[in-house]
């Protein structure tokens, strides 16, 4: 093993530098994954809500492990119906969610950088 004054030396007896260790994604429970998709299946159509109103809904803070779920396992879920805090549609998705929307009647706004989903369409459990 290289000396601390060694190039190589990870400053840690032992181990790798941190670049050199591979990164996993963090695991999300099933159970946690089965009540997201279920929250989500319950938005009524025409409504929404935030990925931090799912995660309340759950007694969560975790919008963003939400969006992680979404991502991962909710492509057969009505995935447009969870938006992001200011009103717009996932992220690289704001067309093919907009075809929804007008498809159920959700109200938008329309802005100088494209559209949201008004606030009257939040729906809360």
């Amino acid at each position: 093993m290289p000396s601390p004054s060694e190039p190589g030396h990870s400053g840690r007896t032992g181990r790798p530098p941190a670049a050199s260790v591979p990164r996993r994604g963090p695991h999300i429970a099933e159970g946690f994954i089965a009540a997201v998709l279920e929250v989500v299946d319950s938005i009524p159509p025409g409504h929404v809500m935030t990925y931090g109103d799912v995660a309340a809904t759950l007694g969560s803070r975790g919008a963003r492990v939400v969006g992680q779920v979404m991502a991962r396992y909710g492509s057969d879920a009505p995935w447009w119906r969870v938006i992001r805090a200011g009103g717009h549609p996932p992220i690289d998705h704001e067309d093919s969610a907009l075809v929804h929307y007008r498809d159920e009647g959700t109200p938008i706004v329309l802005t100088d950088a494209g559209y949201r989903v008004a606030t009257a369409a939040r729906w809360r459990p």
